[in-house]
């Protein structure tokens, strides 16, 4: 059932990792290279290379959230996906441990938790289910522009509050005709004395409905280009003028509120103008760069469940006297689960690396969240098959992973809806 735990990988699936790569080798001439030695990581950091392993505090707080997942999140993810209501309870919980907020920096009340250690938090929350982990990851999301650009004053202000109470907040950028083109939006922000006031509106808004204040970007000079034509607003949900419309029913992640945003004729002071005018694109930009490792280390947690689910189902379900892991054909599908997940986290800390090391990550970001996003649906589609009819049902629960899957090949995208920008870090890098 949706409620059971799954069993570490036996050694099934290590000996169908090995006659997979057997197999391929063979083709190459590889074969007697192989041995069982042959997988060892040989660069550590105690040998000045690079270190595939987390350190004591990584390791802790994967530990804390791996079992959140397990005690709190798991036994209620298929209730939530039922009823699609926002998990208020659960969050309060992952915020009461600081599973929520982690990368709000310590002067202001946070952990100050880098882009990595979000990713680890990320992939074990989504684990037990990406919607409620998309849920308490909109936060972050929605603070990272203030954590780039804000002043000491709004920092203290919109951070601050955040760390004093189980608050939510949302990132208000998407538009019905601007979403992986963020430079089409229309909404517009105009100079009346010492403020400014906003006209438009904002669609599929994560936390659109339960948040306690937004992002809002808006077009500050329709003459200038795309990077200096808008500007990064904090706007107070309890605005006069705001209001949210009515939740989205999706195809998955159901417990997380998404929503329309509407703006009419509300006045913002000018201190809550994130960074300068006509900044705002720039900002958005540098928010995506810092969340989307953490959209890709969902969609890593997401693949592993989806593989851990059908492992624990091939080992329980016999055809022609045999348990159906020990068919190749199925033995082969869990291993390349397996080594697709393997390669996307690690694109995933590599892309997290960077920015935290203070480096460019936008390409690196942009790779790791297509290729985990995809490797995800295919995780979630294959353990389907693996369960056959039982898969298509919803007393299992790969039905709800396949639904949830999609939206990593679709949020924050950079694949098949926007290649331009993807393709240029591409010819820029090479």
């Amino acid at each position: 059932s949706q409620q059971t735990s799954v069993d570490p990988a036996p050694c099934n699936l290590t000996m169908a990792l090995r006659s997979r790569c057997t197999a391929s080798s063979a083709k190459l001439g590889l074969g007697r290279f192989l041995s069982p030695a042959s997988s060892a990581r040989t660069f550590s950091a105690e040998s000045g290379g690079v270190s595939f392993v987390l350190n004591d505090d990584q390791k802790m707080i994967q530990d804390m959230a791996r079992q959140f997942a397990a005690d709190v999140i798991i036994p209620q993810a298929a209730e939530y996906d039922r009823t699609m209501a926002f998990p208020h309870d659960i969050f309060q919980q992952a915020w009461e441990l600081g599973l929520v907020n982690a990368h709000i920096p310590e002067d202001y009340g946070g952990p100050g938790m880098h882009t990595l250690d979000g990713c680890v938090i990320a992939e074990e929350l989504a684990y037990g289910c990406s919607g409620i982990q998309t849920a308490m990851e909109a936060n972050t999301l929605a603070q990272m522009p203030v954590i780039l650009a804000g002043n000491d004053f709004q920092k203290k202000k919109y951070l601050g509050r955040m760390t004093e109470e189980p608050l939510k907040c949302a990132y208000g950028v998407s538009e019905a005709g601007a979403g992986s083109d963020v430079a089409a939006i229309q909404t517009r922000a105009e100079k009346q004395g010492d403020k400014w006031v906003i006209n438009g509106s904002k669609l599929w808004i994560t936390n659109g409905g339960v948040a306690d204040w937004y992002f809002v970007l808006a077009v500050t000079d329709k003459t200038a280009s795309a990077g200096k034509a808008m500007t990064g607003f904090i706007v107070d949900a309890s605005s006069e003028g705001v209001s949210a419309g009515d939740k989205l029913v999706n195809m998955g992640q159901r417990c997380s509120d998404t929503r329309p945003l509407f703006f009419d004729n509300v006045v913002v002071p000018e201190e809550n103008v994130l960074g300068e005018v006509g900044a705002g694109f720039k900002i958005a930009m540098g928010a995506f760069d810092n969340t989307r490792p953490p959209v890709a280390a969902g969609a890593v947690g997401v693949a592993r469940r989806a593989m851990d689910e059908a492992l624990k189902y091939s080992k329980e379900r016999k055809t022609m006297g045999a348990e159906i892991i020990q068919h190749q054909a199925v033995s082969f599908m869990l291993a390349d689960m397996a080594m697709g997940i393997e390669a996307a986290r690690l694109l995933t800390y590599k892309s997290a690396v960077e920015i935290d090391e203070g480096r460019p990550n936008t390409l690196y970001a942009s790779m790791a969240k297509a290729f985990a996003g995809d490797h995800a649906n295919k995780c979630a589609a294959d353990a389907v098959q693996i369960f056959g009819g039982a898969g298509f049902n919803t007393e299992y629960p790969v039905e709800k992973l396949m639904r949830d899957a999609k939206i990593f090949q679709v949020c924050v995208v950079w694949c098949s809806l926007a290649p331009s920008p993807f393709s240029l870090s591409i010819s820029l890098y090479f």
